[in-house]
């Protein structure tokens, strides 16, 4: 089954040209089927670019699902366009009253600063909360998988002595975790962060299990026990070229960064990369979507036991 997205966002023309099944709301709303109702917060900068890489895993599934784009209206984006913002995106004051069977947070560029130092910080801590009563699971990523863990559970993020950049190889610690279907023993994501979690604090929250890490990157994937809160500290939505644009940037800037690792031929930054990650990200996304939201939550969502 097809994503439903709205008419004329950007990620719409970039999805056919890969061939992936997308449906405008003009088609989708003629047919006979109740959609997943999924609510993405975007916190990235280049919204257009986050938009595309979450739209393609969640597209390429055997399930219809309907996408809402929330931005935080105590933060002014500086990388989008103001019309691109008014046409496509929603605020939390206008879907606050509604219900959905799953909602992406994703990461943003502000890691270095503490959490209440960043200018949206409440109004995040108000969705956060909001979603525990309003929406069935909830994925966090990257930056928001560390707010998640720090606002949820109080577990605090602490700064590395360089920046994390590649794509490392994960070990699954519960392969019958429903999520883990389909993975091998050993997978690959894409890391770019300056700071990380200890496996010992989570380990200390009991309502909290440790589902996948890195010897090299740490802890990766981490959940509640019902499966209503995911937490992944990568970023395996990211297209082939994101790590190399990313690194590119910094030394541009005059950062002291080093090389992706496990990313390009060699080592070799003038290299194309080599994807080793695509297929474990589809079915990271695809496995959340049929076994803790379609699995899960009721057709009627004014329903929902939460």
């Amino acid at each position: 089954m097809p994503i439903k997205i709205p008419d004329g966002l950007p990620a719409h023309r970039v999805l056919e040209s890969e061939n992936i099944f997308v449906m405008t709301e003009h088609r989708a709303d003629a047919q006979d089927i109740r959609p997943l109702h999924v609510l993405i917060l975007n916190l990235m900068p280049n919204k257009i670019v986050t938009e595309t890489q979450l739209l393609r895993k969640l597209s390429n599934t055997p399930i219809q699902v309907e996408v809402d784009l929330l931005y935080t209206e105590s933060h002014i984006p500086k990388h989008v366009d103001a019309s691109h913002l008014s046409r496509f995106y929603t605020s939390f004051s206008d879907v606050c009253d509604k219900r959905y069977d799953g909602m992406i947070i994703t990461g943003a560029p502000v890691e270095e600063l503490a959490f209440e130092a960043v200018d949206y910080w409440p109004e995040l801590c108000r969705i956060m909360e909001w979603s525990k009563t309003h929406v069935y699971s909830t994925l966090h990523i990257c930056w928001g998988a560390q707010a998640g863990l720090y606002y949820h559970y109080g577990i605090p993020k602490h700064r590395l002595q360089r920046k994390l950049s590649g794509v490392f190889p994960h070990s699954v610690l519960d392969p019958l975790e429903p999520i883990f279907r389909g993975f091998d023993d050993i997978f690959y994501v894409p890391h770019s962060r300056y700071t990380c979690i200890y496996a010992e604090d989570v380990a200390a929250r009991p309502e909290l299990r440790l589902l996948a890490t890195s010897a090299e990157a740490g802890p990766f994937l981490i959940a509640n026990h019902d499966g209503r809160q995911f937490f992944i500290t990568g970023h395996p939505e990211y297209d082939s070229g994101t790590l190399s644009e990313e690194y590119r940037r910094d030394i541009s800037k005059g950062l002291d960064v080093p090389v992706p690792a496990h990313y390009f031929p060699h080592n070799n930054p003038d290299a194309p990369p080599i994807v080793t990650w695509r297929s474990y990200a589809q079915l990271l996304y695809t496995n959340w979507l049929n076994y803790y939201v379609y699995q899960s939550t009721p057709y009627d969502l004014t329903k929902l036991d939460l």
